[in-house]
């Protein structure tokens, strides 16, 4: 049983506990990325590709997206700083190679088709160093054509809008038995551009609550555009809906990628490296 004096993040620590607070039965993150791959990517020739290529996960997670893409054919490799979550990746997803590795400073030993970048572990880049760092490591694994797929908060939309700002939100899940239940409340620093979490967990067993924090870089469309293209990329799209993580889901391919407003909660980008 997880204690909250043995917690160094109660999610992270425990990858299994985190695929039950975030179930993705239907696999819409991994069939994004796909779809957007069989759209998207060329070979080195501009011709269609006609063998598997090789994704690097940044942020990988428990390695469930790179698990659909491995069944899907792809070479799929992974980093993520949490050793735990990178050995629940290798062991319960066959074809998955995962190490251990900071999506500011990587370094894996292959030339990539893709880079995948979901969930806003982009914008776990709080400095513009940072985000130009975790950039021009990217640039320099993919090959010329290859695609950065990135997928996170947008910052435009809290332009004006306190929707998800106006206090604590409450919510639980089942696991093994027992209900865990978290308070979360978000604010922005303006000074740093960054949108705070402070999450309050009521764990199962454990009389003391455990209180977590958390921030992400908030990025514009705009200013995102300009990062990409001095890291050596030319964007492919920019749109906020449909998504993964959006109200309306991931359809499927040949899905028309038609919310440019950009004034949507997430942000989605297809960059190509040049």
């Amino acid at each position: 049983m997880t204690t909250a004096a043995g917690a160094r993040n109660l999610l992270t620590d425990n990858p299994a506990l985190y695929e039950a607070r975030f179930p993705d039965p239907d696999h819409s993150a991994a069939r994004f990325v796909d779809d957007i791959l069989a759209t998207y990517l060329t070979s080195d020739d501009a011709a269609p590709r006609t063998h598997p290529a090789t994704v690097l996960d940044l942020d990988c997670g428990t390695g469930r997206d790179l698990g659909y893409l491995a069944r899907r054919g792809y070479r799929c490799l992974g980093i993520d700083q949490s050793p735990a979550m990178v050995r629940y990746a290798q062991q319960q997803y066959p074809g998955v190679r995962a190490a251990v590795g900071d999506l500011r400073t990587f370094e894996v030993d292959a030339s990539v088709d893709a880079i995948v970048c979901l969930d806003s572990a982009l914008l776990y880049c709080h400095t513009d160093a940072e985000l130009e760092s975790c950039l021009r490591c990217c640039r320099r694994h993919l090959r010329p054509g290859g695609l950065l797929i990135a997928e996170m908060r947008n910052g435009a939309f809290f332009l004006g809008n306190p929707e998800l700002l106006d206090g604590p939100t409450h919510s639980a899940f089942s696991w093994h038995g027992h209900t865990w239940r978290a308070e979360t409340t978000l604010w922005i620093d303006h000074a740093a551009q960054l949108l705070r979490r402070r999450r309050q967990w009521q764990i199962p067993e454990c009389t003391e609550p455990l209180v977590q924090t958390s921030a992400w870089r908030l990025l514009f469309p705009l200013e995102l555009t300009g990062h990409l293209q001095r890291a050596g990329f030319v964007v492919r799209a920019l749109f906020d809906t449909p998504g993964p993580r959006t109200e309306t889901g991931w359809p499927g391919r040949g899905t028309d990628l038609g919310g440019t407003a950009l004034c949507g909660d997430r942000l989605h980008v297809i960059a190509e490296a040049v």
